[in-house]
């Protein structure tokens, strides 16, 4: 579609942003429409409008555009010199010409994506466009060149060496913190060291023992599913002599020295056992329970929920099972199959946790049934649940690796997976095709977004495999449906067909209960009510209630794999920062 030279690219990025910028002066809506297709994109990540937003259709961006930008101020769009150049590209099957480019606000500086793309004419109009907040005015992050001189964290200590002030810093005998976080995996650990370079007084508490222990206290073969390069926290990569597929001790571990090297302020063995908001004071009292069972109460004008997906373990009301004589675990509970060596094993559910553990057990000595429930999406880790992340190919910076993953609106998002997955059919057809013939029910691939829109409206339901699928093709470990279950039995089940299978151990691989029940649980059923459905996308361009303000003010949820945390974590802390700061108004209707 385009021939042009890179000079060319350079200068017909320019002159389209030159008259964006314009048009934004002469606020005609229909003169602003006219930049962009029909069918165009603008998701704005808080530069903006303040939160996470995604607007379609030309006439719809030109009045959100203007509307936004009365009282935001964009100014100084240019081509960014710190980013790759404008080049021609494919996205989504459509070959566009990206580029990036630089902005400032009132408030703020940020950066952003347009990807253009020729009409019918050989005019230029923008497809996507992305706005994303990059920092604050006179809140710039203490990094870099702007990093403090002595003291390395936001309070001032007159104690008489670092290891005195950190210590303080930690206790909260003089203060209240103004950010309580929940939880210490990657969503908030990566929350609160955003926060803290914002100069925002940030306390992690967490109900385990160590820092990781979330990681730590999973079952033993656990690693990651995707690559290294895709994982890293802010701030502080990996080392680069780590393996490509992270094992779950070494990553937990990795938490604890994360935490210390960026001085966040973490109370393990405490959790939120419940929280009242004041209206009136905009204050959180929030009641802290110990490891001993004693209490602490703080007051944060802000709680982060950082639980993760695996929440509350979901635990079905299986007929029949309280019939089972032998030991019944939640996959959440299990550790390791070394102690099943010799024994019998039936693991109901076939998500990524239900195979995990059944190899496990295999591999450990155990017998092992694998129970299916429903049909389950099945891809091979490699190639094919890598293909989501090809840009992260070391082509470009991981900031700018993650602008794009920012820029892209989830219905082209979906587009892409739907491609992906079948591409990833043919990569798998004879995994795919052993899998049926022992009587695996996979999902249908046809026109299916995949393993990645699994994970963001229902959080499971696939398989990465590592080698589960071909130990149930090979026979090594036994399936079959659970509509195959007549009853539960004291020494195991009965299958419909009469027949016995004696089982020492179920683990039930069945997953979490919604995010709105632990809401419910801290907060009470009208802040439950209030917010609605947590995570998944309903009629709406973005994941519901995540990464922005929600309709109960100072409460704030971030989760998701290890690129969404560091991503979104800071867009979070900017909002939060902005609203501590009083640049950033309360949601409208709440």
């Amino acid at each position: 579609m385009f021939d042009v030279t890179q000079i060319e690219a350079s200068e017909l990025a320019s002159d389209w942003l030159q008259r964006f910028e314009a048009r934004l002066v002469q606020t005609n809506p229909e003169d602003l429409a006219s930049l962009f297709t029909a069918d165009c994109y603008w998701r704005d990540a808080v530069a903006l409008t303040w939160t996470l937003k995604t607007v379609h259709g030309s006439a719809e961006v030109s009045g959100s555009i203007l509307a936004a930008n009365q009282s935001i101020g964009l100014v100084g769009l240019a081509l960014d010199s710190d980013s790759p150049l404008p080049q021609i590209v494919e996205r989504v099957g459509r070959s566009c010409l990206e580029a990036y480019f630089r902005f400032e606000t009132k408030t703020g500086r940020g950066r952003g994506i347009v990807r253009l793309i020729e009409d019918a004419n050989g005019d230029l109009r923008a497809w996507t466009l992305l706005t994303a907040l990059e920092e604050l005015k006179g809140h710039e992050e203490k990094i870099g060149s702007n990093r403090p001189i002595g003291q390395s964290f936001s309070r001032d200590f007159n104690g008489p060496n670092w290891l005195d002030d950190r210590i303080a810093d930690q206790a909260y005998e003089d203060r209240e913190p103004t950010v309580l976080i929940v939880g210490s995996g990657q969503a908030g650990l990566s929350t609160a060291a955003r926060l803290r370079q914002l100069g925002v007084d940030t306390l992690i508490v967490d109900p385990h023992e160590r820092v990781g222990d979330t990681w730590r206290k999973r079952y033993h073969a656990l690693t990651l599913h995707n690559q290294i390069y895709v994982n890293h926290l802010p701030y502080l990569d990996f080392p680069k002599t780590w393996p490509v597929y992270i094992p779950k001790d070494k990553l937990a571990n990795w938490f604890e020295t994360y935490a210390e090297a960026l001085e966040l302020n973490i109370w393990t063995g405490h959790a939120l056992s419940q929280a009242a908001f004041d209206d009136e004071t905009q204050i959180w009292t929030a009641t802290l329970t110990r490891a001993d069972g004693s209490t602490r109460v703080i007051r944060p004008r802000h709680i982060v929920m950082a639980t993760g997906v695996s929440g509350i373990p979901n635990i079905p009301d299986l007929p029949g099972l309280s019939n089972f004589n032998g030991t019944v675990l939640h996959s959440s509970q299990y550790q390791d199959g070394e102690d099943w060596n010799g024994k019998k094993a039936v693991v109901i559910g076939s998500g990524n946790s239900g195979h995990d553990v059944a190899q496990d057990l295999s591999s450990s000595g155990a017998s092992v049934t694998l129970v299916q429930r429903s049909p389950t999406h099945v891809i091979n880790i490699e190639p094919s649940a890598q293909l989501p992340y090809t840009a992260y190919d070391g082509s470009r910076s991981l900031e700018d690796t993650d602008l794009i993953a920012v820029s892209m609106p989830i219905p082209l998002m979906r587009e892409q997976h739907v491609a992906n997955t079948a591409k990833a059919r043919v990569y798998d057809a004879e995994l795919l095709a052993g899998l049926e013939a022992v009587g695996f029910k996979l999902d249908p691939h046809e026109g299916h977004p995949g393993w990645q829109f699994k994970y963001l409206t229902r959080g499971g339901g696939y398989y990465f495999n590592v080698g589960c699928s071909d130990m149930l093709i090979n026979g090594e470990i036994g399936l079959m449906q659970y509509s195959e279950i007549e009853s539960f039995t004291d020494t195991g089940l009965q299958r419909s067909d009469g027949t016995d299978l004696e089982a020492d151990l179920i683990v039930l691989a069945t997953g979490y209960r919604p995010k709105e029940e632990l809401v419910g649980k801290l907060f009470g059923e009208a802040v439950q009510t209030r917010l609605g459905p947590i995570w998944g996308f309903g009629d709406q361009l973005e994941i519901r209630n995540m990464y922005c303000q929600t309709n109960q003010p100072g409460l704030w949820f971030i989760e998701g794999s290890f690129a969404q945390c560091r991503i979104n974590s800071k867009f979070l802390a900017l909002q939060i920062k902005a609203f501590e700061e009083g640049l950033i108004p309360r949601r409208e209707g709440i």
